[in-house]
């Protein structure tokens, strides 16, 4: 941003560029908020980047983009999709328990949320319950339905959105593990901001308290009327292999992500606490004189 600098090393950083290629109903919304309240403080901006129809697949003139590319490469960016830029951006993302998520987003479909409660959603009026939509095979609750995380991180091969594609679910993991600076869950979305806020405080200073204090009374987008699934119907979309494969992907992040976390916290009455730096120089070559 221009003005004056309160941070030399911020000329050094000015061409990072984080991008959040969010997931529905993962507390997406809750995050992208956190990020809203810092970018004054932090001297960033946040591009909110929207697709027709939330379309989760970019078209090959999207992805090129020349005019937007043009623009961050002159300026600090906290994006919201994936696109190519000079420099390799930083990618970011949060998932969720696949079932937990395809229930929220039901209900958002028919009731919305209380960020935006007067907006008229898609499905509004169907008061079926997610239950009785399993009992009768209904199509907004089936297993293909749940069948989204994988395809976010599988990339934009045709194959990504063969449901079932075991092919799809490892390249998703290995863009995980390989292309991803750090996965959370929304489970543990308090630690996934800490996390950030210690590796990148350049962007994230400030957001563990933010969160603590502020973000988990307003911030949070809450589904309206949304009533959990019972056993049977949670046991019924388990017998599904689509479910099968998203659950593993889920379970793969939540250990990543937990591998990190433990190597990076420490804990102490109940409350965690970022680990300072754990490494020195020991040897420099050539000794100066």
């Amino acid at each position: 941003m221009d003005g004056p600098r309160q941070d030399a090393a911020f000329d050094e950083e000015d061409d990072i560029v984080i991008i959040y290629n969010r997931v529905p109903k993962t507390a997406s919304t809750s995050f992208t908020n956190i990020a809203y309240d810092l970018c004054a403080k932090n001297r960033y901006h946040v591009l909110h980047i929207n697709t027709t129809k939330n379309n989760p697949v970019m078209s090959l003139q999207d992805q090129g983009m020349p005019a937007l590319m043009k623009m961050l490469t002159s300026s600090l960016e906290f994006c919201c999709f994936r696109f190519g830029v000079k420099k390799k951006p930083i990618y970011i993302n949060v998932i969720r328990d696949p079932i937990e998520r395809l229930v929220s987003y039901y209900y958002f479909l028919r009731f919305g949320d209380d960020y935006r409660p007067g907006l008229r959603r898609r499905k509004q009026g169907d008061k079926k319950t997610f239950d009785e939509c399993v009992a009768e095979g209904g199509s907004d609750c089936a297993p293909e339905k749940l069948w989204l995380q994988i395809p976010f991180f599988c990339g934009h091969s045709s194959e990504c959105w063969n449901v079932g594609s075991r092919w799809a679910m490892d390249q998703a993991k290995y863009n995980l593990v390989n292309e991803y600076f750090l996965v959370g869950v929304t489970e543990e979305l308090e630690d996934f901001i800490m996390l950030l806020e210690a590796a990148l405080p350049r962007f994230f200073r400030g957001a563990t308290d933010l969160y603590r204090t502020v973000g988990k009374k307003s911030h949070l987008r809450k589904t309206t009327e949304k009533k959990l699934p019972t056993k049977q119907t949670i046991a019924k979309l388990q017998q599904s292999d689509i479910w099968k494969m998203e659950n593993e992907f889920y379970e793969f992040a939540l250990e990543q992500f937990q591998f990190i976390r433990a190597h990076a916290v420490r804990e102490k009455d109940g409350d965690l606490y970022i680990l300072t730096q754990n490494f020195f120089y020991e040897k420099i070559y050539p000794k100066s004189n």
